[in-house]
């Protein structure tokens, strides 16, 4: 696509989303954004494969006293993980005052702790990188919430103050704070939309000058290395009287009119939304297939997985599954079982009953994990993420016992993981095999630092070779990696077909480039025997597999006819 067709299409897309407000110069604007980055050098960057596996941490998660963070972790990743990680997801790596991260003081400067872009830029040249672009809000310390504060003429419109004459009472909240907060301002009080927290402020997208704002951001991360781009809770950008404010159409086409800007300057980078909301909802993002979201986040993965690996039944998973299929050769899911949040349960809506639902809440405050609540419409309040390291929420106490068990579930789990149809995103506690952190719970107060635990870099080193808890599972799931990556039937576009072998098991059939491989996964803490109804190799331990399949508790294999 040439510049004038490019200008062309976005216009169709910013008259669209500013509807009767829309003006010439918002397209000037644009042009004028166009000629500052024209000049810069761009390379496309490299589509997922089979070979493409993120690492998801922030840029302190692995740390040494003296040395900037981003350095130690490019080191440790380098030394220890270059075989098996292809993408590190860096959750926002920009001075911030609150939430771990997410409330950016400055979108445009690393946090000096973490160190500078040439740390950014060293690491670019080993792995593919996520940056996190929190784009729905910001800091009030910020200049930009500051200069609202201060009647700055450039930010006067920025943010939203309350107005009675707007219908808020459908909105739908993440949280149980109140929607509209207080600030003292050079002339007084002011007041502004808050979807998260105080200290986080939406911005105002309906005001033009901010939109192309937030474009210059997403192009310099894109020119900086980023090859994928997370949209973090994209679904409240956009604000309608009377609406729910999340998902509307303008926030739709402000995503395809990034697709359509950063396919022109970087081709194949991957913007990836984070919606954590019921599935129905959550994969309109993917639009046609072809020109929004290139990758969203598969949320109703992991509570699905917790409940099948719980109950010892994959019913539930395995018929969720079967509406999972190829979005399109440019567009696919970003998987996950663990992350720097919860495991969100409003993914489950429709698809797990309220006692099944409360199984799992029962069961993760039984295990030593939190529960945390969002406010809904009438006034009542739900369960909206369950906070706990993964790999002890599924631990069932009365039956895996052993540490040799409990292991082995970590990994059935992360098979699942590896094996459906998407691109593979492993939290760094799941790679490292950590467990809930009480002492960082504790210390701050706050349900999610349960599973933030940052690791001193020599510890961590020892404890991979001395820990038989950390040994074995970070060289297990390196070794499944290692095998998955050789796989052109575990590409993220390729085809994908879930078999019905029984409710103790979850069974797929991949196929990419005439080449199967069948996954099943025993979810029962018993052996069981399942007739799989094919011949081949297990690819994981190399063994004649001739139809019938004797799984030991939690064992899995990947067969290649």
């Amino acid at each position: 696509m040439n510049r004038e067709e490019l200008l062309q299409k976005l216009e169709e897309k910013i008259r669209f989303i500013y509807g009767s407000d829309y003006k010439p110069e918002y397209l000037e604007q644009i042009e004028a954004l166009f000629e500052k980055w024209e000049g810069q050098d761009w390379t496309e960057a490299e589509k997922p494969s089979e070979e493409t596996v993120y690492l998801i941490t922030y840029g302190d998660s692995i740390y040494e006293d003296g040395k900037p963070t981003l350095e130690t972790l490019h080191g440790f990743l380098k030394e220890k993980a270059k075989r098996i990680i292809s993408d590190v997801h860096l959750l926002p790596m920009f001075p911030y005052t609150s939430d771990d991260g997410f409330s950016v003081t400055d979108y445009r400067e690393i946090n000096p702790k973490l160190g500078d872009w040439s740390e950014i830029e060293g690491m670019s040249k080993d792995f593919r990188l996520m940056f996190d672009f929190v784009a729905n809000h910001i800091s009030q310390s910020s200049d930009w919430f500051q200069g609202y504060l201060q009647e700055d003429p450039k930010y006067k419109e920025y943010f939203v103050p309350h107005d009675p004459e707007f219908d808020a009472s459908q909105v739908v909240r993440p949280r149980t704070s109140p929607l509209f907060h207080e600030y003292e301002g050079k002339n007084g009080t002011k007041t502004a939309w808050t979807t998260f927290s105080k200290d986080q402020v939406d911005v105002n997208v309906a005001y033009f000058p901010v939109l192309v704002d937030l474009t210059d951001i997403l192009l310099m991360y894109a020119h900086r290395g980023g090859t994928s781009i997370r949209l973090d809770a994209i679904g409240f950008l956009w604000k309608e009287s009377g609406t729910s404010c999340i998902h509307l159409p303008q926030t739709h086409a402000i995503i395809q009119m990034w697709n359509l800007i950063l396919e022109y300057f970087k081709p194949n980078t991957q913007i990836i939304t984070e919606t954590n909301v019921p599935h129905k909802e959550n994969i309109s993002y993917f639009g046609d297939g072809e020109k929004e979201a290139n990758m969203v986040y598969q949320f109703s993965l992991p509570p699905l997985v917790l409940h099948a690996l719980t109950t010892h039944n994959g019913k539930t998973l395995t018929e969720w599954a079967k509406t999972i299929g190829k979005v399109s050769d440019k567009a696919t899911y970003f998987n996950f079982l663990a992350s720097h949040d919860g495991i969100g349960m409003r993914p489950t809506e429709g698809i797990l009953s309220e006692d099944e639902k409360q199984m799992l809440v029962d069961k993760v405050q039984e295990n030593g994990g939190k529960v945390s609540y969002k406010s809904n419409p009438d006034g009542t309040q739900s369960v909206y993420e369950l906070n706990i390291n993964y790999a002890d929420a599924l631990v069932n106490k009365d039956e895996d016992v052993s540490e040799e068990q409990q292991i082995q579930k970590t990994l059935a789990a992360h098979s699942i993981l590896l094996s459906v149809i998407g691109v593979p995103a492993i939290y760094y506690h799941s790679l490292f095999g950590s467990r809930n952190d009480y002492e960082g719970l504790e210390a701050s107060g706050i349900n999610r630092r349960i599973n933030r635990e940052k690791l001193e870099v020599t510890q961590l080193k020892e404890e991979l070779e001395t820990s038989p808890r950390r040994a074995q599972i970070f060289n297990r799931m390196s070794e499944m990696i290692q095998v998955r990556k050789k796989e052109k039937a575990f590409s993220p576009y390729a085809e994908q077909e879930v078999l019905d072998l029984g409710e103790e098991v979850f069974a797929l059939k991949r196929t990419g480039e005439g080449d199967s491989v069948y996954f099943v996964v025993n979810l029962a803490s018993q052996e069981t025997t399942v007739d799989a109804g094919v011949r081949g190799t297990d690819l994981l331990s190399g063994e004649t597999v001739d139809g019938n399949l004797k799984l030991g508790p939690y064992e899995f294999v990947w067969i290649k006819e």
